[in-house]
């Protein structure tokens, strides 16, 4: 026996590989094909099962593509409803992968089809349970995310409370549980930076198992939910109704183009530029309306969360040798229409003579200075939950997650001072205002951390949980 958790830290999630006796099964593969195929070749067994533990919203599975390309058969609970060929599991049912059993639990709740897969081992032993949405660690699945027609998500967390407690909790507590994402999805709120547990530490100290009926369990759980990033609903219904080949995604998007043909190609297509380079290098030069979104950091929930249309035609400036890598991440999350990549990146744009633009960087030691002895406008572009425990005193907070709605809010003849944590996601928002007309933007390099750390800043100026 066999079981590999093949995390992906960009969207904290996990897939999962199980084998046994020259058979293989794949739980909620990313969209690329090639790892779990090649894996499969080296082991010189046969994938037999691609089991989805329900339809995911912060990313487009690999389900489809893979079963075309192996001959295994899609999984999917009770209740679902695609829009191909797939086996609808009955509740309890159970799949032979080698010596090993797999038994499909439907747990309504996160989806009205989620559904967790009981692994037994050669001794026919319960030993893992692969919870998808489900039960997280330190946390349960959302209950206000799936494709859910009339059913509210109080009603979705009511499913929620009745399947933890009538089927998983009933579960031995020595088995360990595999779930779906770790601490840094949207997926839940209070997850744990570990992946996996046992089910007894987890009926210990998961604040939603220890909900002593289902009324405190619902408040529990629908308390204090951030607003979902705008493309889940839209990476859902991609993994319900079906979804383009990879390949013929990455064939379009790995186009390499001059920079003449990259300038035509944009404006043919109405392109967006994206320019995943890292934020420091991006400041200094880059081509005109470019929007900076680091491909080191968490860049495909940024894309998703602020490029409002899968069908956006993008165009990519990166690092030589990082193209496909873009290409690659951008579709895992449903943003396909890539139309091709600068060649040579940004230095074959200079060399060609084409304008360029820059954004001003300011070091927090500067920055603390002039803010001592002038008014400054301060954009603190961190989540709200970051800015109430701890913030500038005076300084405005403009969350990047929602700056398309918060535009009209600001002044673009006024210069503004933009920080966040570290530096990341100030500069996505300065590239997003001086794209839109914002000449004015000052990024405040290594963030809130640098500022603090001179030393120089008036402490009693931050609004700090202790104080």
């Amino acid at each position: 026996m066999k079981i590999e958790q093949l995390y992906t830290g960009c969207l904290a999630g996990a897939a999962y590989y199980i084998e046994s006796e020259g058979e293989a099964a794949i739980i909620d593969p990313l969209r690329e094909t090639t790892p779990y195929i090649a894996k499969a070749e080296k082991n010189k067994v046969q994938i037999k099962f691609v089991l989805e533990t329900h339809f995911h919203a912060d990313f487009v599975s690999g389900h489809i593509d893979l079963a075309k390309k192996t001959g295994a058969k899609i999984i999917f609970g009770p209740t679902a409803q695609p829009n191909y060929e797939v086996l609808i599991a009955k509740d309890n049912e159970e799949f032979k992968i080698g010596k090993l059993r797999i038994k499909a639990i439907h747990t309504p709740g996160h989806t009205p089809e989620s559904t967790c897969y009981l692994l037994y081992d050669e001794n026919g032993k319960e030993y893992c349970l692969f919870t998808g949405d489900t039960l997280f660690i330190g946390d349960v699945g959302r209950p206000d995310l799936a494709l859910k027609g009339n059913l509210t998500e109080n009603d979705l967390a009511g499913m929620l409370f009745d399947s933890l407690h009538n089927k998983i909790m009933k579960l031995p507590d020595e088995i360990i549980i595999y779930p779906g994402h770790g601490a840094g999805s949207a997926c839940g709120k209070n997850m744990s930076k570990e992946t996996f547990d046992t089910l007894g530490n987890q009926k210990k100290f998961n604040y939603a198992l220890r909900a002593k009926d289902k009324n405190e369990f619902i408040k529990e759980v629908t308390t204090g939910l951030s607003k979902p990033p705008q493309y889940f609903p839209k990476n859902a219904v991609l993994n319900k109704m079906g979804y383009e080949s990879i390949d013929d995604v990455m064939v379009r998007g790995t186009k390499k183009l001059t920079p003449d043909e990259f300038e035509q190609a944009v404006e043919e297509h109405h392109a967006l530029i994206l320019d995943v380079r890292n934020p420091a290098v991006f400041s200094s030069v880059f081509i005109p309306n470019s929007i900076n979104i680091g491909i080191d950091g968490q860049f495909a929930p940024w894309v998703g969360a602020l490029v409002t249309d899968l069908k956006q035609p993008i165009a990519i400036i990166a690092d030589n040798g990082r193209e496909e890598e873009a290409v690659l991440r951008l579709a895992r999350v449903g943003y396909d229409n890539c139309i091709g990549y600068l060649e040579g990146g940004i230095e074959s744009w200079i060399n060609a003579g084409k304008q360029t633009d820059a954004i001003m960087q300011i070091e927090a030691n500067l920055f603390v200075d002039l803010s001592h002895s002038k008014t400054l406008q301060v954009l603190d572009v961190r989540k709200n939950s970051e800015y109430i425990s701890e913030h500038i005193k005076g300084v405005e907070n403009f969350p990047l997650d929602n700056i398309n709605d918060n535009m009209g809010y600001i002044d673009r003849h006024k210069t503004y001072y933009i920080h966040c944590a570290g530096g990341y996601r100030s500069m996505i928002a300065a590239s997003i205002l001086k794209a839109r007309g914002f000449s004015n933007v000052i990024d405040i390099a290594g963030g809130l951390k640098a500022i603090k750390d001179t030393g120089k800043a008036n402490l009693t100026d931050y609004v700090c949980p202790s104080s």
